[in-house]
C-alpha cells in the first residue's frame, strides 16, 4: 500500500471521527490526556501530546485496565489500545510460550526502548527462538509490570537514540508508576473463554482467569509519599487444537492409528500463576532536593505446549507412555527492577542522579517428557537450562533554561551521562536432559528440549558509556525546534555518535506541522552474542527435527560462515500534521520511514547430510539435524503512517469520549548477504536469509490495525464499546525439497464491550467481554495445519482463543 493510499484511508477515518462533533454538545477537554503534560520525547517543559514535535500517545490506568481484561496483561492492553503495537499470543513456541514479545511499528521487539519512570528497563534473559514474531530477540517482558501499578504510559513513536540511548529505533515506551499521595484501591475479576470451536465441533469453556490487586499510599511530610501494591493472577490453559490425522511420516501402526480423530496436541495460552509486588516513593530531603525510589518484583510460573509424541515412535517407550505423550514446557520466571536517586535544584540547574538495577532469571524446563535413550528409568521432568540477565545503570542528568537573543522564550538545555554494566549467564540443564543413553534406536535428550550441556554454559558481560546534550524550545510563538546528540561506547563493539533534529510549526492556533530526522543505534544484545540452545522445528516433508542455535563465536558456527556481529544502525524520518479544532476534537497524522542497516536476525535453518557429516567428523557431535546462528544479513526499509483522533463532549446527561486510531507499517528488504563460501563448499545452497526469515520481517505481523472506541459515563453508569480491525498476516514455511507452503490470513474484526455500575462512592461493578462475536482467524490450509492438529495460526491479532467474558469489582478507599 502506498503512502498516498494510506493518507486517504486516514482521512476517511478522520471524517468518521468528526461525526460526533455535529451530533452532540461539546465541552472543554482541557483535562484529557491530549492536554496532559508529557515527559517523554522532549526535555522541554510544558509539552503536551498535541504540541510535541514527534508523536506521543498517553494511556491512563483506566484505559489499560479496560483493555487488558484477557489475563490482566500489560502487553495485551497496549496491543488493544495502540494500533502500532503488536502482541501476538504465541503457542508451541518454546520460550515465547512464557515470555511474549511485542513489536512497535512492525519492527523487532528489541528495537523499542522501555523505560519505567524514565529509567531504562532491563530485557528478559530468554531469547525467543521457537517463535515467529520476535524470533532471535531478547525482549522486554511487558507482563512483568502490573497494570495496577501504573498511573499512565507514554508511547513515543519515533527514533530516539540520541535522547535515550541504544535500542530506541522504533520508539520509546515510558511506564509511569502511580504516585498518588494517599488513599488506596483494590480490584478482583474473574473471566473465562466460552467459545464454539469449529474444527472439533464443540463448545468449550476454558482459560478461567482470576486477577486480584490492591494498593495503598500515604503521605510523608508535606510533599513526600509512599505507595505500594500487590497483584495476583491465576489462569488456566486453553486448547484450540484440531482432530489428529496422524502424520504420514509417523509409524502407521495400530497403536498410532488408534489416536486418529482425537485431540492429541495443544494450541493456546499457557497455564499461569503470577505474583507481583511494587512500590513508589519520594522523600523530601530539603526545599531543593528529593530522594526517590521505585521497585517492581514479578514471580511467574507458566506451563506451555509441545508437540505430541506417538506411542510407536523413536521418542517414546511404550513401557512409560503406552498411549504416547505430550510434553509441557515449564517456565520459572523471576524479574526484579529497582531504581533510586536524588533530584532537585542546584543553582539554575535541575539535576537528577540515579542508580537502576534490573535482573531477569528464567529457568526453562519440561514435564510429562522422556529421554527415551535412557530406557524406562528415564526421568519424566527435566530442567533444560538457566538464563540470567543483569543490568546496572548509573545516570546523571541536568537541565536548565537557556536564554538566547533570537528565541521568543528561554530554551531548555539538557546534558547527561550514563554508565551501564550488563551481564549474561547461561547454565546447563539436568544431565539426563542432554544425555545420550544406551538405547541407540531411541531419541536422545529430553523431549521438548533437549537441555543445555556444560559446554553450552556461558558467562559474559560488558560496559557501556554514554554522554548526551539536547537543546529545545519555542524559538518563536509558532516555531518549536529541538536538537540532540549522544555518543555511546560499548567495550565489545566500539563507539557511535547519534543525533536528532525535530521541529513543529503552528500555522494557526488549530493547524500545525511537525517532523524529525535522526540516526539511531542498537548494539547486539549479550544474549544474541552468546545464547545457544536446541529446539524443535519443521524439516523435510514437515517432520519435526532438532535445530541447534549457536552463537557466532561457536566453532561450528564459524565453520559454517558465521561472522562477528555489528550493531544495527538506522535513519528515521517523520513528518506529521496536527489539528486541535477545539470543542474537544483533535487529530494527528504522522508519516514515517525507517531505514535499518545490518539488521540482526537468525539465519535460515542450515541442514543436510553434508552438515551432519561435518559436525560429526570435525567436532565429534552426532545427531545435529539443523543449525542456525545470528547474522547481520539484511538491510530493511519500513514505511508507514499513524493516525490518532479524539473527541469528547456531553451526551444524554453524561460524558462521551470517542477515540479512533489507525496504524500502517510495511517493511521491505533492501539488501541480503550472499551465502558464505563455507556453505557453498559443503554443497549447501540455502541462503543465510531465506523465505522463512523474510516472512518474519516483512509479512508475519499485521501491516494494518484500526481501533475505534467510545466510552460514555455519568455519576452512576459507564459504557465502553470498542471495535478493532486486525490486519492480514502471512505464514511461510520452508519444508525443504522446494516445498514452501504459505497462506495469507484475511483481516478480522473484534468487538469488545463493558458495562459499569457505580454502587456508591467506593464500589463499582463491571461486566464485559472481549471478542464478543467469537471471531477466529481463517482456518489454515492442508499444507500448514499439520495434519489437522493446528487448525489456526497464532499470528493473527484476533488470537485463537475465541470470546472472553468477565466480571470485575473495583473499590476505592
Amino acid at each position: 500500500m502506498s503512502i498516498a493510499r494510506t493518507t486517504l484511508i486516514a482521512a476517511a477515518l478522520a471524517s468518521a471521527l468528526a461525526i460526533p462533533v455535529a451530533q452532540a454538545v461539546a465541552q472543554d477537554a482541557a483535562d484529557t490526556t491530549l492536554d496532559a503534560i508529557i515527559v517523554t520525547g522532549t526535555r522541554a517543559k510544558d509539552r503536551t501530546v498535541l504540541n510535541t514535535p514527534i508523536p506521543v500517545d498517553v494511556f491512563t490506568r483506566d484505559d489499560l485496565r479496560r483493555a487488558g481484561v484477557v489475563g490482566g496483561e500489560l502487553g495485551q492492553a497496549l496491543g488493544i489500545l495502540l494500533p502500532s503495537f503488536n502482541f501476538p499470543r504465541q503457542s508451541n513456541s518454546g520460550g515465547s510460550d512464557h515470555v511474549r514479545a511485542a513489536q512497535l511499528r512492525g519492527l523487532s521487539p528489541d528495537q523499542v526502548l522501555v523505560l519505567v519512570n524514565g529509567k531504562r528497563r532491563h530485557t528478559s534473559a530468554i531469547v525467543t527462538i521457537g517463535t515467529k514474531i520476535g524470533k532471535g530477540t531478547a525482549p522486554v517482558d511487558f507482563n512483568s509490570i502490573p497494570i495496577s501499578a501504573i498511573e499512565r504510559i507514554e508511547v513515543l513513536r519515533d527514533g530516539a537514540g540520541a535522547q535515550y540511548g541504544s535500542d530506541a529505533i522504533a520508539g520509546v515506551i515510558n511506564v509511569i508508576l502511580d504516585s498518588s499521595r494517599e488513599g488506596g484501591s483494590a480490584s478482583v475479576s474473574y473471566g473465562a473463554h466460552h467459545t464454539d470451536v469449529e474444527p472439533i465441533d464443540r463448545t468449550l469453556t476454558d482459560g478461567q482467569t482470576v486477577v486480584a490487586d490492591a494498593n495503598y499510599g500515604f503521605p510523608i511530610g508535606d510533599d513526600g509519599f509512599l505507595r505500594f501494591g500487590i497483584e495476583y493472577k491465576d489462569r488456566n490453559q486453553n486448547n484450540r487444537a484440531g482432530l489428529d490425522q496422524i502424520p504420514f511420516f509417523e509409524a502407521q501402526t495400530p497403536a498410532n492409528l488408534a489416536l486418529a480423530g482425537r485431540v492429541n496436541y495443544r494450541i493456546g495460552d499457557p497455564e499461569l500463576l503470577d505474583r507481583n509486588l511494587w512500590a513508589n516513593t519520594e522523600l523530601p530531603l530539603s526545599d531543593t532536593a528529593t530522594l526517590y525510589s521505585f521497585a517492581t518484583f514479578n514471580s511467574r510460573d507458566t506451563l506451555g505446549a509441545n508437540f505430541f509424541r506417538y506411542p510407536d515412535g523413536r521418542s517414546n517407550l511404550r513401557a512409560v507412555y503406552p498411549n504416547g505423550f505430550r510434553p509441557s514446557s515449564t517456565g520459572d520466571n523471576r524479574d526484579v527492577g529497582f531504581s533510586g536517586g536524588v533530584r532537585g535544584l542546584l543553582g539554575d540547574w535541575d539535576y537528577d542522579g540515579s542508580l537502576t538495577f534490573g535482573s531477569n532469571r528464567f529457568t526453562y524446563g519440561v514435564q510429562d517428557s522422556l529421554n527415551a535413550s535412557l530406557g524406562p528409568t528415564s526421568p519424566t521432568s527435566f530442567k533444560l537450562g538457566d538464563y540470567q540477565f543483569d543490568q546496572w545503570t548509573l545516570n546523571a542528568d541536568a537541565r536548565r533554561d537557556l536564554a538566547l537573543g533570537f528565541a521568543e522564550n528561554p530554551l531548555t538545555l539538557a546534558v547527561g551521562a550514563e554508565y551501564r554494566v550488563e551481564g549474561y549467564e547461561v547454565g546447563p540443564g539436568d544431565p539426563a536432559s542432554y544425555a545420550i543413553g544406551p538405547l541407540t534406536d531411541r531419541a536422545a535428550g529430553a523431549q521438548g528440549g533437549p537441555g543445555l550441556t556444560p559446554g553450552d554454559a556461558t558467562d559474559t558481560s560488558r560496559d557501556v558509556y554514554g554522554v548526551y546534550a539536547e537543546v529545545s524550545g519555542d524559538v518563536t510563538d509558532r516555531l518549536f525546534l529541538g536538537a540532540a546528540a549522544r555518543y555511546e561506547n560499548y567495550d565489545d563493539f566500539g563507539g557511535e555518535l547519534t543525533g536528532k533534529l525535530s521541529g513543529r510549526f503552528a500555522f494557526t492556533d488549530v493547524f500545525a506541522v511537525r517532523g524529525a530526522v535522526s540516526n539511531n543505534l542498537r548494539a547486539p544484545s549479550l544474549a544474541q552474542s552468546s545464547y545457544q540452545d536446541t529446539s524443535t522445528d519443521f524439516g523435510d516433508g514437515g517432520q519435526v527435527r532438532s535445530v541447534r542455535t549457536l552463537p557466532v563465536l561457536n566453532p561450528i558456527a564459524r565453520a559454517l560462515g558465521a561472522q562477528d556481529l555489528d550493531p544495527e544502525t538506522s535513519v528515521n524520518v517523520s513528518l506529521g500534521f496536527t489539528a486541535d479544532f477545539g470543542s474537544g476534537f483533535s487529530l494527528a497524522l504522522d508519516l514515517f520511514q525507517i531505514q535499518i542497516d545490518d539488521r540482526i536476525t537468525l539465519s535460515e535453518r542450515i541442514a543436510g547430510p553434508a552438515l551432519t557429516a561435518l559436525v560429526q567428523q570435525r567436532f565429534g557431535l552426532v545427531g545435529i539435524e539443523g543449525v542456525n546462528y545470528f547474522t547481520n544479513a539484511v538491510d530493511t526499509e519500513t514505511r508507514g503512517a499513524d493516525l490518532v483522533g479524539s473527541w469528547r463532549g456531553e451526551l444524554l446527561s453524561g460524558e462521551l469520549t470517542v477515540n479512533g486510531s489507525y496504524g500502517y507499517a510495511r517493511t521491505t528488504i533492501e539488501r541480503v548477504s550472499d551465502t558464505p563460501q563455507q556453505l557453498i563448499d559443503l554443497g549447501i545452497t540455502d541462503v543465510i536469509f531465506g523465505v522463512e526469515e523474510r516472512n518474519t520481517l516483512t509479512s508475519a505481523a499485521p501491516r494494518q490495525k484500526a481501533v475505534l472506541a467510545g466510552n460514555w459515563e455519568n455519576d452512576d453508569w459507564s459504557v465502553l464499546v470498542r471495535g478493532i480491525r486486525h490486519g492480514a498476516t502471512t505464514r511461510v514455511f520452508n519444508f525443504g525439497g522446494g516445498f514452501v507452503p504459505q497462506q495469507t490470513y484475511d483481516a478480522r474484526y473484534q468487538l469488545d464491550a463493558e458495562l459499569g455500575w457505580k454502587l456508591n462512592e467506593s464500589l463499582t461493578v463491571s461486566i464485559g467481554g472481549s471478542n464478543l462475536t467469537d471471531e477466529y482467524p481463517e482456518r489454515s490450509n492442508e499444507d500448514i495445519f499439520y495434519f489437522g492438529n493446528l487448525p489456526y495460526d497464532v499470528l493473527s491479532g484476533i488470537g485463537v482463543n475465541g470470546a472472553f467474558y468477565y466480571a470485575r469489582l473495583d473499590a476505592r478507599f
